[in-house]
């Protein structure tokens, strides 16, 4: 088995840079651009599940692992709100809002599961002890 060697090779940092790409031309639409407040907010919380996944990866201790992935996976959650927002104020339509909040919903089952391996690795370190 390969072993993950820098945070690109991780699934939930790719998936939350497509997220990230999607939601940037997702917002660029002629209505939705000019709520500039909140297509900030939208940015800012796609951009900071994929930061939150690589500063997570990077740290030394299973518990700053643990936080960072925490971070994005609500960070994930932030962005879903918001898809809501969009979705209400009329800016997404019922098939784009649906596709967006699948794909976040996706980052974050995937965060889940870094995080339910990192719980099991400390699990079996402690147990081995």
């Amino acid at each position: 088995m390969n072993r993950i060697q820098r945070f690109e090779d991780l699934v939930a940092w790719q998936l939350a840079r497509e997220l990230t790409k999607s939601l940037h031309a997702t917002t660029r639409a002629a209505g939705f651009s000019r709520d500039f407040a909140l297509v900030d907010q939208m940015r800012r919380a796609a951009v900071s599940i994929m930061s939150n996944i690589a500063e997570g990866f990077e740290r030394e201790s299973e518990a700053d692992r643990l936080r960072f992935y925490m971070i994005a996976k609500g960070s994930c959650a932030e962005l879903r709100s918001q898809l809501y927002v969009a979705f209400d104020a009329g800016y997404l339509g019922q098939v784009e809002f649906g596709s967006s909040l699948a794909k976040a919903e996706e980052v974050a089952r995937v965060i889940g599961g870094l995080r339910l391996a990192i719980r099991r690795s400390v699990r079996a370190d402690n147990d081995r002890r």
